[in-house]
């Protein structure tokens, strides 16, 4: 016979039975929790990508702007072209359509429209807007399009290293568009529309979209018309000068700011050589920044600012060149072999003469000429907001013999970048004040200035002056090439050799420069143009580089309406005579007689060739050379 529950067994049943519920609920509870709360955005993110099939809608970049406002960069729409094969009613029909519309293989588009193992299929990006309408028109099912940007470049192959270009898919690649990549990228929108399980479109179904952010704008420091007026004259001493490349920079000294900047040869924006890897590299590069070159002559303005600082040198001093100055037992020859004579500081630098300078540069002694080239940022990477920067070289100090000290004294034996020598005279003549060269006024949605003090007080004001005088006075005191009648320009001009990789001197490889500054008493525009392998005939400086300078100031003072502030100065001009197939000594008289001087190149006693040639306008007291 069963025995009977008794009353605390069923009680204890119950319990357990409650308990046993209330443990599904709570388990239910969390499920629901976890399905609903935790995981619902990822569920539901699955479902929608199931039910909808969605296209994005790539967001407009930033534009690129110069310092009043012209866009130098810009986006603009163009289209994409997907197909979801399995909406497609007539492949071979809409195959044929697209493949000829859109310049594409048959097979290849065929076989993407056919292909219903995938659900979406992209046949094209960046198609112009009037390809896309005419697409739209034909209202094919399964062909859809989808908004995407293009870059424009208004001015095509001007500003080339600095702006840079993007990818196909709108990456910057180079110069300001890969630098400021992320500021310049927009937000992507989307489309989307309801499906079925096998990705077909719903009929009647609704339709999303969401347009893209724009990026953000970057806004230069460059004038886009100082800009152009320097591109021309690099490339009128490309075609004239027939030089491997040309660098150009024009900088506000007091600031640092660049107002512009290029190198030749280069490309236009919108035709970017993507084939030619190799001249899509080089010509991308900012030479400015990331090549070095021995300087020359340029650098003699950085000897004569330590020398006057540091008292080593006074203004009344004088100097006498013979055409070589001799160093522990060692000739140095000035660049002119017949020497410059008795001269003063002052004509000793509008010479050019090197002796003056290696005298300078042992005065000085290797330490504190070290030192001022360490203070003036020679060796060291400017910091400016370009990609590739580099250091320059500079000899170990205590490797250096008094050879070498007067060799860096007339600006051999130490290699600079363009963007260092230019930042570094910069310093000099405004007070002696170094500032780090940037490039970039400003970012949208960003709160930064770009302008950077490195030092103060590297030199004295007076010696600033003294060294802005000089530059006057080297341009203008006959008269040179550079000189704008009416004008108060200030100048140097520079001449240095090539080596070749085993560090030897390249025979027949040089590099011309010129710097100039205006106005010569408080400069506000600093120019150089450096000239690679010129390849006409003439190599120095005061010939190759220094006319271009005149050509770009005169174009200057007619953008910015400058008035004439030197009238005082006035020019004399001459016609150079033909001096071919005279000997030296006949030939250097009659050019003496015209007040023009000259240089002498090879060796002999019959003059073979002259730069220029006869009948050329030239301004008394211009330099032209002969070849023996």
């Amino acid at each position: 016979m069963q025995k009977p529950y008794s009353l605390n067994s069923l009680r204890k049943r119950i319990l357990a039975l409650f308990i046993l519920i209330s443990f599904l609920f709570c388990a239910l509870i969390t499920r629901v929790f976890v399905i609903q709360i935790v995981n619902g955005r990822n569920l539901q993110k699955k479902a929608t990508s199931q039910w909808t099939r969605d296209i994005s809608i790539i967001a407009p970049r930033g534009d690129i702007l110069d310092k009043n406002g012209n866009v130098l960069s810009v986006s603009y729409t163009t289209y994409s072209v997907y197909v979801r094969a399995r909406e497609v009613k007539n492949p071979t029909e809409v195959a044929s359509f697209l493949s000829n519309i859109l310049k594409k293989k048959f097979t290849d588009v065929y076989e993407k429209i056919s292909n219903k193992t995938i659900s979406e299929s992209l046949i094209s990006l960046q198609i112009e807007a009037e390809i896309a309408e005419k697409i739209f028109d034909k209202g094919f099912d399964g062909v859809y399009l989808a908004e995407n940007n293009a870059r424009y470049y208004p001015y095509g192959n001007t500003l080339t290293q600095i702006i840079g270009f993007t990818s196909v898919d709108g990456v910057g690649q180079s110069g300001v568009e890969q630098m400021f990549n992320k500021n310049l990228t927009g937000k992507n929108g989307y489309s989307f529309t309801q499906s079925d399980v096998q990705g077909k479109e719903i009929g009647g179904s609704l339709r999303y979209y969401v347009s893209g952010t724009k990026g953000g704008d970057v806004s230069l420091t460059v004038d886009v018309n100082v800009q152009i007026i320097l591109e021309s004259v690099l490339n009128q001493i490309m075609q004239e000068q027939k030089a491997k490349g040309v660098t150009g920079i024009v900088m506000n000294p007091k600031t640092a700011e660049i107002i512009a900047l290029s190198s030749k040869p280069s490309f236009d924006l919108n035709d970017v050589p993507r084939e030619n890897l190799s001249t899509l590299f080089e010509e991308s590069k900012v030479k400015a920044v990331t090549d070095t070159y021995e300087p020359g002559s340029t650098f003699k303005i950085l000897t004569l600012a330590a020398a006057l600082e540091e008292g080593c040198v006074h203004e009344d001093d004088r100097f006498y060149c013979g055409g070589s100055y001799y160093v522990d037992g060692q000739k140095i020859r000035c660049w002119k072999s017949t020497g410059h004579g008795s001269q003063s500081l002052k004509e000793g630098f509008a010479n050019s003469c090197n002796c003056v300078f290696m005298q300078l540069a042992l005065r000085l002694g290797k330490d504190k000429f070290y030192q001022y080239l360490e203070k003036f940022g020679i060796g060291q990477k400017t910091g400016v907001s370009i990609s590739g920067e580099s250091s320059g070289i500079m000899l170990d100090k205590s490797l250096v013999t008094n050879v070498d000290l007067a060799r860096i004294g007339f600006g051999h034996a130490v290699a600079v970048t363009p963007i260092q020598l230019l930042t570094t005279i910069s310093c000099i003549i405004n007070g002696g004040k170094l500032n780090t060269p940037y490039l970039v006024e400003s970012v949208e949605g960003e709160n930064k200035n770009y302008q950077k003090n490195r030092k103060t007080g590297i030199i004295s004001q007076k010696t600033s002056d003294i060294i802005k005088e000089y530059m006057r006075f080297a341009i203008n005191k006959t008269g040179e090439y550079t000189y704008v009648e009416g004008y108060n320009i200030g100048g140097k001009t520079g001449t240095a050799n090539k080596y070749n990789e085993q560090g030897q001197i390249a025979s027949g490889k040089y590099m011309s420069s010129f710097i100039g500054t205006y106005p010569a008493n408080d400069p506000k525009y600093i120019l150089m143009l450096l000239v690679d392998e010129p390849g006409a005939g003439a190599y120095y400086g005061g010939i190759v580089a220094a006319p271009y300078g005149k050509i770009f100031y005169s174009k200057l003072f007619e953008y910015i309406g400058a008035k004439k502030d030197d009238p005082g100065v006035k020019i004399e001009y001459v016609t150079m005579p033909n001096v071919e197939g005279l000997s030296v000594v006949d030939a250097v008289k009659i050019l003496l007689d015209l007040g023009l001087e000259y240089e002498i190149g090879g060796f002999g006693t019959i003059v073979q060739k002259q730069l220029p040639p006869a009948g050329t306008t030239l301004q008394k007291g211009d330099s032209v050379v002969l070849v023996l």
